[in-house]
């Protein structure tokens, strides 16, 4: 045992199934997106929906944040008017915001609600971090420019102040995220909630390299092929295989990426980081990495990095021939229902007689096996030999798994697939 405080486990919800399934595998806290005024701009809640969500989260004793972490401008403001008077009437557990601006109007209106800082606001600095406790915020998102130590001296130097940390997900090649590209090639500002992922693409140009007033330059090997060559690609983060250090620092809260991601990604990597802390947390002497990294593995990624955790990035942290995931793993599908002797799956994959698939319980960390000898397609109300996932909300039954209870499979289970060796 550890005499270090657990940190809250921060799962994205884009919507409010997301929200369930982030919940269901184990997050203490969702972030979700207000009506029009996140940075994810198609990641958000209707006013009905926000306060639903509030009130089901607190329903299991867990926390929600509202993100509104954009850049205003000053048409922005009967929207920010709006936000208030939502965050008003819902009662969620904190606000985060980038917008220095925005920050002090939030806190001139008097909600009785925390204020947490953005990494959005680049917090690089132990200085900073006492500018934004000793202006009333509760807590801040370090920028993800930092390593592990800069970000725990951070944390011992801001005493009562929490401090929270990105451990997962998609990295930006701006600097936490203060990108133009999209506005310039899409007019589509990043910075107001309509990334068009501009770093994603393929870009096809002449780098030339020049000596500057003298200091020594290294060449730059450009490749390129038929798609060009992915200049801004970053691989995405994952701090699981130093998870130990990063828990033993004493951070209040760790976070992942991903309200724009599939059900599938919230629930699987919520899964796996719940288990690990938990893990390190039962024992720290004998905890290992390798089981968790091996899970990580099996979602969809554009390889991974640990970032800036142990120093500067460099260019291993870049991926610049193609942005396919390099997983071997598809979601297979998500339990939508179960009985005594079947359950039904909603496809998300084509599924055939004979294929394995693998039960993600909330409630274990080793995935059920689970070979397919029955198929009965609901739609068509017969017995197949394979079906497809269609359109959205298609579904299959089949036989409950052998010594299996029911109440390991709760609504929103979650299973994959392998696809390929």
């Amino acid at each position: 045992m550890t005499s270090i405080k657990k940190p809250e486990l921060l799962a994205p919800a884009g919507n409010f199934e997301k929200l369930k399934i982030a919940l269901l595998y184990g997050a203490d806290a969702v972030y979700v997106g207000a009506p029009a005024l996140g940075l994810r701009a198609k990641a958000g809640f209707s006013a009905e929906e926000l306060e639903e969500a509030v009130a089901y989260t607190h329903r299991l004793g867990r926390k929600i944040y509202l993100t509104l972490n954009l850049f205003a401008k000053d048409a922005d403001q009967a929207r920010l008017d709006y936000f208030i008077e939502i965050s008003q009437k819902v009662k969620a557990d904190g606000l985060i915001i980038a917008d220095p601006g925005v920050f002090d109007y939030i806190k001139s209106a008097g909600l009785d609600i925390p204020l947490h800082i953005s990494t959005q606001a680049n917090v690089s600095s132990a200085n900073t971090a006492k500018f934004w406790k000793n202006q009333g915020a509760s807590l801040c998102v370090l920028a993800r420019e930092l390593s592990i130590k800069e970000a725990a001296d951070i944390k011992r130097a801001v005493g009562d102040f929490g401090i929270e940390i990105f451990i997962h997900g998609a990295m930006c090649m701006a600097m936490s995220g203060r990108c133009l590209i999209s506005a310039y090639t899409d007019s589509r500002s990043g910075n107001r909630g309509a990334c068009n992922h501009a770093c994603r693409k393929g870009y096809s140009t002449k780098l030339v390299v020049t000596e500057n007033e003298g200091r020594e330059v290294e060449p730059f090997d450009l490749f390129e092929d038929e798609d060009g060559s992915y200049l801004f690609n970053s691989k995405d983060l994952c701090l699981m295989p130093v998870l130990d250090e990063v828990l033993a620092a004493g951070f209040d809260s760790l976070k992942i990426e991903g309200r724009n991601k599939s059900l599938y990604y919230v629930g699987a990597v919520t899964r796996i980081y719940r288990h690990a802390i938990d893990s390190w947390f039962s024992d720290a002497t004998t905890w290992s990495a390798e089981p968790f990294v091996a899970e990580v593995a099996t979602l969809q990624n554009r390889g991974y990095t640990l970032g800036f955790a142990h120093g500067f990035a460099g260019r291993d942290a870049q991926t610049y021939d193609s942005t396919e995931s390099t997983s071997n793993y598809r979601t297979a599908g998500f339990i939508r229902e179960t009985t005594s002797s079947h359950f039904i799956l909603e496809l998300k994959h084509k599924l055939r007689i004979g294929d394995e698939i693998e039960i993600l319980t909330p409630y274990q960390f080793k995935p059920i096996m689970y070979t397919i000898k029955e198929i009965y397609d609901i739609d068509r109300d017969t017995l197949v030999s394979e079906k497809n996932p269609g359109q959205a909300g298609w579904a299959v039954r089949m036989p409950l798994p052998i010594n299996i209870s029911t109440d390991l499979l709760p609504v929103y289970t979650l299973t994959r697939i392998r696809v390929k060796e």
